[in-house]
């Protein structure tokens, strides 16, 4: 079994800068961590790796730096890591980073799974795994919180068994491979990374991709193959009352309770 696990860099901070004329955040302006909530599938992935000798490859698309989730993935125990990097990718919406992903796991593969976070942090929009489904033309399953895969028998694995979560119940559903998963956070808890797997980092880097490795055609990423564009996008600006209040703190308080009567109408 060969498992494909999509990872995004997110920024690690709270100060960000936006391109005036692009809209898009400028990620050289800060650092980038995994982006959290894939760790969750991330773990899924290892635990079938544990269960089954599974290979699992983990991809992202992004700068050169982006080549960091890598070396997480890594010292978790992923086998491989895969850098989509290219200039051309630059200022891809979902469509054009989960066409990137589709064309990176048919290249690569083949694949019977690919796995993919909730959504993204600094995004939030969920869209990136359904949408490689899509352009894979393979089934996908949202909300899940558990896999379950038949004993080993020497034979391929031809379907899973997921449980899915909704926010009055659940369902079990049998798929069939391969199949694209969006998991959640209570699938598991991530492990941590151990010594031997940054040093299989090290001694086996990440293998890059470009844009011609893909065998893309011309204006299907960045912003030129994005049918999405972001109009506007502004830091919030932020405006505070300040008020010195005098007394001890009881005659505080009572001042602070007429102020609040005042502005409650």
């Amino acid at each position: 079994m060969r498992i494909a696990i999509c990872l995004k860099q997110v920024p690690d901070s709270g100060v960000i800068t936006m391109d005036p004329e692009t809209h898009t955040l400028v990620r050289s302006s800060v650092g980038v961590v995994i982006n959290p909530l894939d760790e969750f599938p991330l773990e899924i992935a290892l635990r079938l790796k544990d269960k089954l000798g599974a290979e699992v490859v983990a991809f992202t698309m992004g700068p050169p730096r982006a080549e960091e989730v890598l070396s997480r993935a890594m010292a978790m125990g992923a086998d491989r890591g895969i850098l989509l990097s290219d200039a051309k990718f630059a200022g891809s919406d979902t469509w054009g980073t989960s066409l990137v992903l589709a064309k990176a796991i048919e290249e690569y593969g083949p694949f019977d799974l690919a796995m993919f976070g909730k959504q993204a942090i600094d995004g939030d929009t969920a869209q990136v795994g359904p949408e490689t489904a899509g352009h894979l033309g393979w089934p996908h399953a949202t909300g899940v919180n558990n896999v379950e895969i038949p004993e080993p028998d020497g034979q391929p694995v031809k379907s899973i068994k997921l449980t899915r979560m909704f926010e009055e119940g659940s369902d079990t559903v049998i798929m069939k491979l391969p199949a694209v998963l969006m998991v959640l956070k209570e699938a598991g808890e991530p492990r941590f990374g151990t010594l031997a797997g940054r040093l299989e980092y090290f001694n086996n880097p990440p293998q890059k991709a470009k844009f011609a490795d893909l065998k893309l055609p011309d204006g299907s990423t960045g912003l030129k193959g994005s049918p999405t564009r972001v109009v506007k996008t502004e830091v919030p600006k932020v405006e505070r009352d300040h008020l010195q209040l005098e007394g001890s703190p009881g005659e505080q308080a009572s001042r602070l309770a007429e102020i609040l009567k005042e502005k409650i109408g």
